[in-house]
């Protein structure tokens, strides 16, 4: 159950000079750490607010999350009328941008929601998006066995350790704190709405709003090409999407031989015969034909050495290798945390030729699969790079990791003097679960220097206290006023909010 906050807090207000242009969108960035949830807010002609909500959820390793978010549903109901969406955005399946949808069901079942938004990777009657969610689902399931198995075991080696570290970390944004599937996430914002969601992929024409005239809503991503969906880091790096991929494979057929005792078991990988040697829990406990073999195992792989040298370490267990098989299970999270990322749907909306880009967690391949888009609107030609020329404002992909915004297909194209970001980011929490380079330096700088400093981000010192200092004056840029709201400090210290007027 989510619940309210025991104490409200004022919106912290402006200090800077006013302003007597109008704003194009005011966009309200929820601050929970490792998660998304982004209220756009524009207006009718007749004045009347046409709202926008994108993603709500909060990774499982924040504190206090669940009841954070709970804090973020009410606050979204007591400044949306009652809780009135028009459009209901959910860019890809991880829990961290969905959560809230399941754990603040109760609030949320009070909205009224005019439309649901996803990718067509969302759609149960697309052939390649059911291919994609097949892959997802088995190679989950290896990924969940391995991480049970690691958790059980003792006296893992560094390496093994991180493995099972990142895998739990990467599991965090497919499963809730009580093991619930993000998929019941995922529909239960459907459900929000009693129309069935539209389903977008690039191409076509961009989509327009009958109630917001001169807005073009612009769809980039996610592909429909497999090898961008499928790339990583750089071009030829992919996962494939039959039976889980070899990697699934490989960690599914490990877990069954080392957890099954069935000799019927044949481990097609394995290049030694089935009856050649034996067994390491057989040896363990004792049970070998071969006495001299549990011997030599117990002396140097698992026992204390009686009679050690003094420049030998007594406990021998560091040499044992019988949990790196699992390492696998390292690449196949990777690959299917990127792969899902790269689903993400991507919106840029236009309006007065400016353009505010919404890319979700896009990473690499979901960037390059951009490059060569174009749309016809009335006697011109519209094509990605222009948008991004005429892009003033961004919400960072994927909380500013390293494989996420990339350079020359992306910051190298976004040339508006009147660009600036949000990053939504805490660098703690990103820490606690091991991603020490969240967000990373090279793009804060590249950021930093492209907006000349009109970059918040979810952590900023400013946004715990009782007045507005982000590290600019406004109005600049693409913004033309600031205001926040912080948390229940006693509970959760931090900023709630922070809300942006842009131009």
């Amino acid at each position: 159950m989510s619940r309210k906050p025991t104490t409200r807090s004022k919106p912290k207000a402006t200090s800077a000079p006013a302003t007597e242009q109008e704003p194009v969108l005011t966009v309200r960035h929820y601050c929970q750490g490792i998660g998304d949830c982004h209220l756009l807010t524009f207006k009718t002609p007749e004045g009347k607010p046409f709202r926008i909500l994108v993603d709500c959820g909060i990774h499982v390793s924040i504190k206090d999350g669940q009841a954070l978010v709970g804090d973020i549903v009410t606050d979204l109901k007591d400044n949306t009328d009652g809780g009135h969406i028009d459009i209901l955005v959910v860019t890809h399946e991880h829990w961290d941008h969905v959560s809230g949808f399941l754990t603040a069901n109760d609030v949320f079942s009070t909205f009224t929601v005019g439309e649901v938004w996803m990718a067509w990777t969302e759609n149960p009657a697309d052939a390649e998006a059911v291919e994609l969610d097949k892959f997802k689902g088995q190679a989950l399931a290896a990924l969940q066995g391995a991480g049970q198995r690691l958790e059980g075991m003792q006296g893992l080696n560094p390496y093994m350790g991180r493995v099972r570290d990142g895998l739990q970390a990467v599991l965090g944004f497919q499963f809730g704190a009580t093991g619930q599937r993000v998929r019941l996430a995922r529909d239960a914002a459907a459900k929000l709405c009693k129309k069935a969601p539209r389903y977008f992929e690039p191409g076509g024409p961009p989509t327009t709003i009958p109630q917001l005239p001169g807005l073009n809503i612009y769809v980039l991503g996610p592909p429909r090409d497999k090898a961008a969906l499928r790339l990583e880091d750089q071009a030829g790096a992919m996962f494939p999407l039959a039976r889980g991929g070899p990697l699934a494979q490989a960690l599914t057929c490990g877990l069954k031989m080392n957890g099954e005792n069935d000799a019927s078991l044949i481990d097609e990988l394995s290049p030694f015969e089935h009856n050649v040697g034996s067994s390491l829990s057989a040896v363990l406990n004792g049970d070998a034909d071969d006495s001299k073999v549990i011997d030599y195992v117990r002396e140097h792989y698992s026992e204390p050495i009686e009679h050690a040298a003094p420049q030998e370490n007594p406990d021998q267990s560091w040499r044992r290798i019988d949990a790196d098989w699992m390492g696998i299970a390292a690449d196949l999270a990777l690959q299917i945390d990127r792969g899902v990322n790269n689903t993400s749907l991507v919106l840029a909306f236009e309006f007065n030729d400016r353009v505010f880009l919404f890319p979700g967690d896009a990473q690499i391949g979901n960037w390059l699969s951009w490059s060569d888009l174009e749309w016809t609107v009335g006697q011109k030609t519209v094509t990605t790079n222009d948008l991004l020329a005429r892009t003033v404002y961004l919400k960072v992909a994927h909380h500013c990791s390293q494989n996420a915004t990339p350079q020359k297909q992306g910051l190298d194209l976004m040339t508006s003097p009147y660009l600036s970001a949000f990053i939504p980011t805490n660098r703690d929490d990103a820490k606690n679960v091991h991603w020490t380079k969240m967000p990373y330096e090279g793009i804060l700088t590249a950021l930093a220097a492209k907006t000349k400093g009109r970059v918040i981000r979810a952590d900023d010192e400013w946004l715990k206290g009782s007045e507005v200092k982000p590290g600019f004056e406004w109005p600049s840029g693409s913004i033309l006023a600031v205001r926040s709201k912080p948390r229940d400090q006693a509970r959760v210290p931090g900023g709630l909010w922070v809300e942006l007027d842009l131009a």
